[in-house]
């Protein structure tokens, strides 16, 4: 359809005139009827499976029976070679540069991926969840319920949070618009310790960071109403500038990579990119795909030619054209032997040249911003290396060149002092941009990104973003029932337009999908909700919707969901012929459209702001029925309970990790090993007091039915094999703290003289095998105290048992997805000082100066 049709009536536009709500019900009740899950939630997620690849396109009409294209799965194998930095951490300016793309997309997050793809998993109807872990009835059925009674509670709450707010609410104190910022006296602490030695320059900025009476003015930015207003981001700001990778050093003489069994001799450039590829052998994931092969040896044959080609021993030009001559193990033999020198190091050598490393970055880890301290994110120049993207990225396998100082724009106050460039070279460019959040900014080669330099996610600017986030998914449950209303009777709007812009609220909306961007053709093949091709879609009667597609970082998405019939007769009616393969489902919407369109309900609306507030909505709620007793490990599984159920009513899933298998069986061997203590305790109290058995019973003593003979025989020589690594690890660490206090190292002959517990211990085993008794340990024994530590074992046994049971129940939900990306984090301060649950319970320390703002802003009474 062309788009002059965008307003002709529905009914007249290619004969899609039969869309009568009555055609519904049948396949309501027939769902039903079938036990499956009501619309709204997913009924199965993972990788497709042979039967899924053929599936009937009940809309294929004309076009017979259509296949959906099915991708290989990729299995991530572990890659030694060095890690490469993530694109994440790269945010765009409020003026953000883009190439290759259609149209401007405000839809940019760094959200951690939905779904990972290659590995199958059990059906989400397979994991229980809390007190029904037992049931029989699926799981999207028992959470269909309660989603939609949250749903109605938040069409309720809509209309009175449209009024205006008290003053004074939430148990957060509001100031008004005339007061300054609150200023508290805080003892300084020090973000991070500085090197015991170093330069006075160094040292001068490390008792500059710490005041000097030991205090410093807290910014409690949260509390300022008048900061973020404008677009101004700051008055003044001091920065060093960048930090460069090491140039590259030439390959021994005798280290070569061989084409057709000859060594060659390359110009060091040449050499380097060969060494990207040699350096990472051992990672088949990326060096045996043949897009990688082949993007790589297209770059590495353009590197040659221009840098005067290849020679052999005797100076003979050598025409490389052909991958499967060119055998780069000679150099992947080198630097994997440089990596387990590198790892063998002493703990002591590794230490100093960690302090010799930080005292020279020391610099660059922090920037005076408004006259604070802040401390910097990525201040290193990422160095060149082989591009390797994210799931089936086209692009995989270029190279990725060094980055030069004349790439680089610096971004600095008009007073400050600009950073010199290395020798011999000059910045790009020198900005004074107040309007922007980075130090220093490159345009890489690859896809031709802009990367930033930005503060650390513990800066105020940072926790500013974050901030407004939560606070803009806040402020859309004042309207939330009104869009709802509004999509669910534009679902059936004779204006295809508005037909295709219902359908796409409801999908993300319902399904928390990415809204996706237009993509240049040189960009990898990822959609979102408004990008999704004919193919990436399949309708099963009567309202099944299954979605196969690449998803963001070229991850791919795969889900089965149930709809309301009207969006399965709307997708059935945007795919019908001459629709085919290629051609887009919303052909009639863009992103930037979408995003206009919401904005009329909410200045600031985009589609991303639905998976924040349905995730921190539906926790709030949650919590709010939450009554967690117990002691602390129970505590926080009442909290995983209700993120959990968060994490799959959003759609917030991931494939069963490959390791989660071995690390059950590990956690199972760890609580069995506890139960094996507390029976040898018990035998040690018969040995003290053999009249015991008679006033406790005989039930008492017995050994647990699963710990047979064989199992106990396996456990003692795991822990005599235990005891004797930590005493081996001890005498290495003792003699090294010896060595550098100036002593001698000790002799083997105090290691052997150590190693005797062991033995003496591998005596007792077995001679508590054969007779079947077991002699009171330690000194001076007695009942109560083994009793006293069996009472302790009991204890540990509980609180594994928990953590195991948590473990299995997430072991398909995406916790930490929802905690830190779509839940507010403030919600998770309110249980836990509601609870008196230590934070530290659920943020990491990274995550605690992340969310500083959280847990210093609000108390135990606040709400969403």
């Amino acid at each position: 359809m062309s788009s002059s049709e965008d307003d002709i009536p529905l009914s007249r536009t290619n004969g899609r005139a039969n869309v009568t709500p009555n055609s519904a019900k049948p396949a309501t009740d027939t769902s039903r009827a079938n036990g499956s899950a009501d619309p709204g939630v997913s009924i199965r997620f993972g990788p497709v499976q042979d039967k899924d690849v053929e599936m009937k396109d009940v809309d294929s009409d004309a076009r017979g029976v259509s296949k959906r294209k099915s991708r290989a799965s990729i299995d991530q194998k572990k890659s030694y070679a060095e890690p490469q930095s993530s694109d994440d951490d790269d945010q765009p300016l409020s003026k953000r540069r883009r190439t290759s793309v259609k149209h401007e997309d405000p839809e940019t997050d760094d959200d951690v991926p939905l779904a990972l793809n290659g590995r199958k998993l059990p059906k989400a109807s397979e994991t229980a969840i809390g007190e029904a872990s037992d049931s029989d009835v699926p799981i999207e059925r028992r959470l269909s319920a309660q989603k939609k009674k949250i749903e109605q509670k938040a069409k309720k709450e809509a209309p009175a949070a449209r009024k205006p707010a008290a003053k004074k609410t939430n148990g957060v104190k509001k100031e008004a618009p005339n007061e300054k910022p609150n200023l508290k006296k805080v003892k300084a602490e020090p973000v991070s310790p500085a090197p015991k030695k170093g330069k006075a320059k160094v040292k001068a900025e490390s008792e500059d960071l710490d005041e000097k009476d030991g205090e410093e003015e807290e910014y409690r930015w949260w509390e300022d109403p008048t900061k973020g207003d404008g677009t101004k981001k700051w008055t003044t700001l001091e920065h060093n500038g960048v930090v460069f990778p090491p140039e590259y050093e030439v390959l021994p003489k005798n280290v070569k990579m061989n084409y057709d069994g000859v060594p060659i001799t390359l110009h060091p450039e040449a050499e380097e990119v060969a060494g990207f590829f040699g350096s990472m052998l051992n990672s088949t994931h990326n060096v045996e795909n043949p897009t990688f092969q082949k993007n790589f040896f297209g770059d590495f044959k353009d590197i040659i030619k221009k840098t005067g080609g290849a020679k052999d021993p005797q100076g003979n030009k050598v025409d490389i054209k052909d991958f499967t001559k060119c055998d780069f193990k000679p150099i992947f033999e080198y630097y994997d032997a440089k990596r387990e020198e590198k790892k063998a190091l002493p703990p002591a050598e590794k230490k100093r040249l960690k302090a010799e490393k930080d005292e020279q970055e020391a610099p660059y880890q922090f920037c005076t911003w408004d006259g604070r301290k802040q401390k910097v994110g990525n201040f290193r120049v990422e160095p060149p290396s082989l591009f390797r993207g994210r799931g089936e990225h086209p692009k995989t396998g270029h190279v990725k060149t060094r980055v030069q100082p004349e790439q680089i724009t610096i971004n600095i106050g008009k007073e400050a002092t600009v950073p010199p460039p290395p020798p011999g070279h000059k910045w790009k460019e020198v900005k004074h941009d107040q309007e922007g959040t980075w130090l220093a900014m490159w345009q890489e080669n690859i896809n031709g990104n802009y990367k930033y330099v930005m503060l650390a996610a513990n800066s105020d600017v940072k926790g500013q973003s974050d901030y407004k986030k939560f606070e803009k998914a806040r402020e859309l449950k004042k309207y939330i029932d009104k869009i709802r209303k509004d999509y669910q009777k534009n679902l059936k709007n004779d204006l295809m337009v508005e037909r295709q812009k219902a359908t796409a609220v409801y999908l993300i909306d319902q399904f928390a999908l990415r809204a996706g961007n237009e993509k240049g053709e040189d960009e990898a093949e990822t959609v979102g909700c408004c990008s999704l091709k004919y193919e990436n879609i399949s309708l099963k009667p009567p309202n099944t919707v299954v979605f196969d597609f690449l998803g963001k970082d070229s991850i791919r998405f795969y889900d089965e969901v149930k709809v309301d019939p009207q969006v399965f007769k709307n997708l059935k009616i945007f795919k019908k012929a001459p629709k085919k393969e290629g051609d887009e489902v919303f052909d009639r919407l863009t992103t930037s459209a979408l995003n206009k369109h919401l904005q009329n309900y909410m200045p600031g609306l985009t589609a991303k702001v639905f998976r924040t507030y349905n995730a921190s909505y539906t926790m709030s709620k949650l919590l709010k029925e939450i009554k967690a007793s117990g002691n602390i490990p129970e505590k926080v599984k009442t909290y995983n309970d209700a993120n959990r159920k968060v994490a799959i009513l959003c759609n917030h899933k991931r494939t069963v990790t490959a390791g989660h298998a071995s690390q059950m069986e590990k956690l199972s061997e760890r609580i069995k090993g506890l139960r094996y203590q507390k029976w040898r305790l018990k035998q040690q109290m018969l040995d003290l007091e053999p009249s015991l058995k008679k006033k406790k019973g005989p039930a008492f003593f017995e050994l647990d039915e699963d710990l047979d003979m064989e199992w106990i025989k396996e456990h003692q020589a795991f822990l005599i094999e235990e005891q004797t690594q930590k005493i081996k690890k001890k005498f290495e660490k003792d003699n090294e703290k010896r060595v550098s206090e100036g002593e001698k190292e000790m002799k083997v002959s105090e290691l052997n003289e150590r190693l005797e517990v062991v033995k003496d211990m591998e005596k007792k085993f077995n001679k508590e095998n054969k007779t079947g008794k077991v002699e009171a340990e330690g000194r001076g024994p007695t009942v109560e105290k083994l009793e006293a530590n069996i009472a302790k074992l009991d204890q540990r046994v509980d609180t594994m048992s928990i953590q195991a049971q948590d473990k299995e129940d997430n072991k398909e939900v995406a916790l930490g997805t929802s905690k830190i990306n779509y839940i507010d984090p403030r919600l998770t301060v309110v249980f836990s000082k509601k609870f008196n649950v230590p934070i530290e319970k659920f943020f990491s320390k990274a995550l605690r100066e992340k969310f500083e703002w959280a847990i210093k802003s609000v108390e135990a009474d606040w709400e969403f």
